[in-house]
């Protein structure tokens, strides 16, 4: 017989109980959520405005200019005239990610990007991760980006008006200055931009596009007529170990389909048109890529690379005999360098966006102006920090430090795809990548390797910003997530 004053062994009425740290590190965003909440911000929703044309021009815009402007310097000691070998690698590496990017975009199109994507296959803990990468990725590329951007803007004034900044003002220290002011100027200049709107900041990104491309075409025509084919006798140098550092230290040139996937929640059309943005992007800029270091090599020995990140400009006075040549190429680099920093810290803002909708980092992030539709103050913030890092660090710390980030963001896409292959098969997708797994499990090798050629100083950079980052988000980031709620609004109101 019963005791019928025993207390029952389930009361309906009773709180769920709490889960376990080790289930709300692996908890993930449903899709169908991820997708509903697409645009929306705190105060105001982004605008979708952005067609095909603007999106490939964003794709673009973030990665053409950034490896053969600026870093080729940089990568052509470490491999010598065997570099275009290493932008091959480099770009088939980015071609095995791009695949599972534009399938991930097509399928899950919110301004996260990989963030999102891990976030809706591995889970909370792993999507922090990859946005932490994110953060790396972007923001330390923006301050790369800009250090060229000053090189070239010195070699503009001296071809212009015969003066150029003093090394006080024009470089880091470490780099025989104490603040680098031209980087920190374009990147204002870019935040200036963005303040406006999407649509707007489409608009200038194009026209400086434009530019950027008539520059290398300019360049090749020219640089060409000083072709010497015995700067290619010694190809590889340095081996294959040269070959792939110069690689690694290149890749972070092709970040730019990336930065056109976080603009997933500002397009018309987004499951249509990203997919072809982010493959039509990558093949324009990896043949010009090769084309620019293969004339470049051949006109200048490579062991004559070391002295400025201004090549290019400097390649064309010298085959020339004139000033005029290398100053117009100084031009053009200005104006299309300045769309590289545009367009990244463009898609810095739009990850911290998605992250701060979901609660892992403070709300400001999300806040959306009525009548812009831009995240302003979010903008404004990681303008400043951005600045502030490209004027005090030097370009070629910089840059390795942005291709570790964003070798291991593409390391956890390929795997995204793979999952979400399994765990949802019956979603649709309007691009598939063919081969699967072979082609995201190639990918995911090729992002590996890549990473275990870059210097030891690096690797230790990465581990102290991931420590900081995983800090970050036991106090603060795993309490506050948007998920640790059934209402995504009950939530929101304990965000501070």
């Amino acid at each position: 017989m019963l005791d019928q004053g025993a207390p029952p062994h389930h009361d309906a009425t009773a709180a769920p109980s709490s889960p376990g740290l080790a289930a709300r590190l692996v908890r993930r965003k449903p899709v169908e959520r991820l997708v509903a909440e697409g645009g929306q911000g705190e105060g105001g929703s982004l605008r979708r405005s952005l067609g095909l044309w603007q999106l490939t021009m964003i794709s673009i815009g973030a990665t053409l200019g950034t490896g053969i402007f600026v870093v080729l310097g940089e990568a052509v000691p470490k491999a010598g005239p065997a570099v275009t070998l290493s932008f091959v690698i480099a770009g088939l590496t980015a071609l095995f990610s791009a695949l599972s990017y534009a399938e991930l975009a097509g399928t899950i199109p919110v301004a996260g990007s990989s963030y999102s994507y891990a976030y809706a296959t591995m889970g909370e803990l792993v999507a922090w991760i990859c946005g932490w990468c994110l953060v790396l990725e972007y923001g330390v590329s923006v301050a790369a980006v800009a250090v060229g951007w000053g090189e070239y803007l010195n070699e503009l004034l001296d071809g212009t008006i015969g003066v150029t900044l003093p090394a006080v003002l024009s470089a880091p220290p470490g780099d025989g200055g104490i603040f680098n002011l031209p980087a920190l100027i374009v990147v204002l200049l870019a935040m200036t931009f963005l303040l406006g709107g999407a649509r707007e900041s489409a608009r200038a990104n194009t026209i400086m596009v434009v530019v950027k491309i008539a520059a290398l075409v300019l360049f090749c025509a020219i640089g060409v007529q000083g072709f010497r084919s015995g700067n290619y006798e010694h190809f590889m140098p340095l081996g294959m170990a040269g070959i792939s550092a110069a690689g690694a230290t290149l890749f972070f040139s092709y970040i730019g389909f990336d930065a056109a996937s976080t603009a997933g929640e500002e397009a018309k059309n987004a499951q249509r048109d990203l997919p072809r943005a982010i493959m039509l992007s990558l093949i324009i800029v990896t043949v010009l890529y090769v084309l620019v270091a293969a004339v470049a090599v051949g006109a200048k020995p490579w062991r004559n690379f070391t002295d400025s990140e201004a090549s290019l400009a400097q390649i064309m006075t010298d085959v020339t005999g004139q000033s005029f040549w290398g100053t117009l190429l100084a031009f053009c680099a200005v104006v299309a360098i300045a769309s590289v920093v545009l367009t990244v810290l463009y898609g810095q803002t739009r990850v911290l966006f998605a992250m701060s909708r979901d609660g892992l980092v403070p709300k400001v992030f999300s806040k959306v102006h009525p009548k812009t539709g831009a995240p302003r103050a979010n903008t404004v913030i990681v303008s400043l920090f951005c600045g502030v890092l490209a004027a005090a660090i030097p370009l070629g710390q910089l840059a390795d430090a942005t291709s570790i980030g964003t070798l291991f963001a593409f390391a956890l896409v390929n795997v995204a795809v793979v999952v979400l292959r399994r765990t949802r098969p019956e979603m649709p997708r309007t691009f598939r990548v063919p081969l699967s797994p072979v082609l995201p499990a190639l990918g995911f090798g090729f992002c590996v390797w890549m990473m275990g050629s870059l210097s030891t100083v690096t690797w230790v950079v990465f581990g102290v910003w991931m420590a900081v980052g995983l800090v970050f988000y036991f106090v603060y980031g795993h309490r506050r997530s948007r998920l640790a709620s059934p209402d995504p609004s009950e939530a929101r109101t304990h965000q501070k």
